[in-house]
């Protein structure tokens, strides 16, 4: 029994619900070992998540109920620990890495504070905590950590918020550290650095890895064996190469299928169009901190522009100044010829239906008091023209099942969704209002790739019926390959580089563009495995 770190068995967990019974995880069974990383994989709500809660007693009860199974820890049940003998082993044996950052993040306290109170819960010596935590702050990537440490997190990006949550959960070196899609709202430069990191502490101190994750790149650069689920049940395991190369369930060989970055790429669009958004000079300051400095561009009627870079580098702060959710410093930004910096508030509020954004949070955008009915149905009663309200319910019905969802998923709220599908919501209230152009903050990042394929190829038929124009925001470079006619690359709230995507991702200029290309991940365990090596005798060479 005490042959294994962690040994799952015959796990078996409910959701009881005014609608029935949920069974979101049944009879799973799969052991960790020391120093191994182990994957699960699977679409959103298929039990990955539920599973690994249930490891550090995370499952609300009731509703919830763990129906059968046990989950032993070096031979023993944590499942009939005592509470304060959980609290010893959550945190400082086992940790985790949350999926929303802004979730588990307390608004009111430093982020400081917050990764020392991890460690003086469990007997750090509070005179040691601020300089630990300045060295893990450095050890994640977050910049100027010596300042940092006293900011709050609204004051970072999403991608920057996910690191400091990395840094909370390894502060103690645990035994063993459950990442639950750790690295989704992260650009590709700061996933290589995260994901090397905890290789690295992994042979430091011999600690398990439980990876839970939809990005099969992930899983090719650090999964030693893989699970994958589905409806809450295990149907394939093996080695990485061997699920990549043989899968043998047609679960797996769909979520395989539906990998991007190997399709044709889009045709640049003829220049002889009028542009539907055209920015010009744009540019926004929060005091000293430039975020965007003289940013122009163009979106033409039908087409996909991407807008790719690090955390930081200024990609949300432009669709929220375009949006006016920010006020730009200067510049113009030109939607059909009209001023959006300049317009008052009743023009605006007319072209507010024209123009939407998809969010990076879905946790944050949308309202947990309100059923997803009446999240969606919101952009009827605000706007009545689009929709005669006894066919609101039919119409909320055709879009949760267009973005993957049931429609009996209507009488939920937010809470009761995992984040992939917190994100299919806000889209699919976004193409509520039929908009014109959709700006999608990392609209994607937190679906799994059959989602993902799906919600894609929905916008594009929906960008050849209705003409629509998207400005895509995302660090998932071979998502931006198959969707986007150009690519504009930022860094440091600048424009360094744009293009047609062939030219961007065949033959890029600037240094920068080729360090994010070659820091993407390929889904094939053996090209990536080839890529590890070459890139550590780059560095090897460098130093």
């Amino acid at each position: 029994m005490g042959d294994h770190l962690l040994d799952v068995k015959n796990l078996s967990v409910d959701f009881h619900t005014t609608h029935g019974t949920v069974h979101a995880v049944r009879d799973v069974s799969w052991h960790l070992e020391r120093g191994e990383t182990l994957a699960i994989l699977g679409e959103s709500g298929s039990g990955k998540s539920v599973s690994a809660s249930a490891i550090l007693n995370l499952i609300d009860m009731p509703p919830g109920e763990i129906t059968s199974g046990e989950i032993l820890f070096e031979g023993k049940d944590v499942l009939l620990m005592s509470a304060e003998d959980r609290r010893q082993l959550n945190g400082h044996r086992i940790a985790m890495i949350f999926q929303d950052p802004l979730s588990h993040l307390n608004p009111v306290y430093s982020i400081g504070f917050q990764i020392a109170e991890t460690m003086t819960a469990h007997g750090v010596n509070k005179g040691q905590t601020r300089e630990k935590t300045i060295e893990l702050l450095a050890r994640v990537g977050i910049p100027d950590p010596d300042t940092k440490i006293d900011a709050y997190p609204h004051q970072f990006s999403g991608g920057q918020r996910q690191r400091i949550m990395i840094a909370m959960a390894l502060a103690l070196k645990p035994d063993i550290l459950i990442a639950d899609e750790p690295t989704t709202a992260l650009d590709v430069t700061v996933q290589a650095q995260i994901l090397t990191l905890l290789e690295e502490l992994q042979e430091e101190t011999g600690m398990g890895l439980l990876l839970i994750t939809h990005d099969l790149g992930v899983v090719a650069e650090v999964a030693d064996r893989v699970v994958v689920m589905n409806a809450g049940q295990i149907v394939e395991t093996g080695t990485a190469s061997g699920v990549y190369h043989s899968p043998q369930h047609p679960y797996t060989k769909k979520l395989i299928a539906a990998i991007p970055g190997e399709g044709d790429m889009a045709e640049p669009l003829g220049s002889g169009a009028e542009p539907i958004l055209e920015i010009s000079g744009l540019s926004k300051h929060y005091g000293a901190f430039v975020a965007l400095d003289d940013v122009s561009l163009t979106v033409l009627p039908g087409e996909t522009v991407a807008i790719v870079g690090e955390s930081g580098s200024g990609k949300s702060t432009l669709a929220k100044t375009i949006l006016r959710l920010e006020e730009a410093t200067g510049g113009q930004a030109l939607f059909q010829g009209q001023d959006l910096i300049r317009m008052d508030a009743n023009a605006l509020f007319k072209v507010r239906r024209d123009i939407q954004m998809v969010f990076q949070d879905p946790t944050q955008s949308l309202n947990p008091r309100m059923s997803i009915f009446d999240i969606i149905a919101e952009a009827f009663v605000i706007h009545p023209e689009i929709l005669a309200k006894q066919h609101w319910k039919a119409r909320v019905c055709e879009l949760l099942e267009q973005v993957g969802l049931k429609a009996e998923h209507m009488y939920r709220h937010p809470h009761q969704f995992s984040g992939g599908q917190r994100q299919r919501i806000a889209i699919a209230r976004t193409l509520a209002l039929e908009p014109k152009l959709i700006v999608c903050d990392e609209a994607v990042s937190a679906l799994d790739v059959s989602i993902q394929a799906q919600v894609l190829a929905l916008l594009t038929q929906l960008q050849d019926d209705l003409g629509l124009s998207f400005l895509f925001i995302a660090h998932d470079l071979p998502l931006v390959r198959d969707f986007a006619h150009r690519v504009i690359v930022m860094q440091s709230g600048k424009i360094v580089e744009q293009g047609p995507v062939e030219q961007i991702f065949d033959a890029p200029r600037e240094k920068y563009t080729r360090s994010l290309i070659a820091a993407s991940l390929s889904p094939d365990p053996d090209v990536q495995a080839v890529r590890r090596t070459a890139l550590r005798k780059m560095q090897e060479a460098a130093v």
